[in-house]
């Protein structure tokens, strides 16, 4: 089995999958779509960061694909449908730099209420200004929190530790943490936070959802920062509110446009304004989050392709039958209609073929079976399970 692993992944997701007998082939950059068509002749793993786009194109030309890692947050850099269509898992790593984003968000609000970002510039260019003017501690001031996912959750959580009070706006129904209070909607948090941070995940309704009309909500000197998706935010819009000095400072660590590689051009509208922090997307790139993100994506991609496991999957259903020391186990991936089980056990059941263990599961259009046999069985098991009209995809795993 092969692995082509993109985007400098951590190496610790290199040597897992090869302690499982996997051939690991790498690249220190992300592929366009005709590159990664060629690329992908004979691999079964994919594993991608967040540059990578695995288009419907490059799926469909890649029938021994079985599963595509992110080795980040997000997924919306895979054509998940596409995915479903050829059986393909989806694994990610919506956990593993929490901690990372968290404390960057942390440091950017202290740098900026404090105005190092302009001391830092007056320093290196010669002026000494000891003047406490416009620095001010975190202490006592509200940050509002735009998406309480796990990263704006464990922001809250930290931020209140620092001595700030929490506001904070999901539109789904989020327990509040501490001493967080919820808002009721967008308009209630911006009036009242002095620094706002948004942590909304990729979705495609995100899109542009803060610009002019919510930094006009926003009170005169207040902070803004994105470390979240680079679509969300119009970037035309703060620069002119910093400028305007409405906005006091803003802290960016992602972009609409992003280089694909290091060394490419920057080009931001807010290049140039001393008391804006730009990141180029570091959120996560911490030494410990890149090899736990490594380590917790190649474990599924391993768990998927010896045991069958799709355990927080993005796209399958999860399920996760206990391994067996003898005999086989076949994964069958079905559309979900009705009967597709007893469809299967009735083949088994023709073929005389015994179920030692099975497990059954259903997700949107997709259901999925693990089911354990003996270690004798009819060669032409698998065929008739393959020619069945619900199946997408079968699998034998030892």
């Amino acid at each position: 089995m092969r692995a082509l692993l993109l985007e400098n992944v951590h190496p610790d997701a290199q040597e897992l999958l090869r302690s499982v007998g996997v051939s690991v082939e790498t690249a220190d950059r992300a592929l366009g779509e005709d590159e990664l068509v060629s690329a992908l002749s004979g691999v079964q793993l994919l594993g991608i960061r967040s540059k990578t786009d695995v288009t419907a194109a490059a799926v469909a030309a890649a029938p021994d694909l079985l599963a595509i890692g992110a080795f980040c947050i997000g997924t919306n850099q895979i054509d998940v449908e596409a995915a479903n269509a050829r059986g393909v898992a989806v694994f990610n790593a919506p956990f593993s730099n929490t901690r990372s984003v968290v404390e960057l968000a942390l440091a950017e609000i202290v740098a900026l209420t404090r105005r190092l970002t302009q001391k830092n510039t007056d320093m290196h260019a010669g002026v000494w200004d000891k003047s406490a003017e416009g620095a001010h501690e975190v202490r006592g001031r509200r940050l509002g929190i735009i998406g309480y996912g796990n990263i704006g959750a464990q922001l809250s959580v930290l931020a209140e530790a620092l001595g700030m009070s929490v506001a904070f706006y999901d539109t789904a129904d989020k327990l509040a943490l501490g001493n967080a209070k919820r808002c009721d909607s967008l308009d209630e948090l911006l009036g009242c936070s002095d620094i706002v941070s948004l942590h909304v995940d990729g979705r495609s309704t995100n899109r542009d959802i803060f610009g002019a009309e919510q930094f006009a909500r926003m009170p005169a000197g207040s902070l803004f920062l994105n470390l979240s998706r680079g679509f969300v935010v119009d970037h035309v819009a703060l620069r002119a509110n910093i400028e305007s000095g409405h906005l006091a400072g803003a802290a960016v660590d992602v972009f609409p446009h992003e280089p694909a590689s290091r060394g490419e051009e920057f080009v931001s509208e807010l290049r140039g304004l001393d008391n804006v922090i730009l990141t180029p997307h570091i959120g996560g790139s911490t030494e410990e989050a890149q090899q736990d993100i490594g380590r917790y994506v190649a474990g599924k991609l391993r768990d998927f392709m010896v045991d069958g496991a799709t355990t927080m999957s993005v796209n399958l259903p999860h399920l996760a039958l206990p391994s067996r020391p003898d005999g086989h186990r076949i994964a069958h991936l079905h559309h979900n209609v009705p009967g597709v089980l007893a469809a299967i056990n009735g083949l088994l059941a023709e073929h005389k073929v015994n179920i030692e263990a099975q497990l059954l599961g259903t997700r949107g259009e997709l259901g999925y079976v693990l089911t354990d046999i003996a270690v004798d069985y009819p060669a032409d098991v698998l065929d008739a399970l393959r020619s069945m009209d619900e199946t997408v995809r079968v699998r034998l795993l030892s």
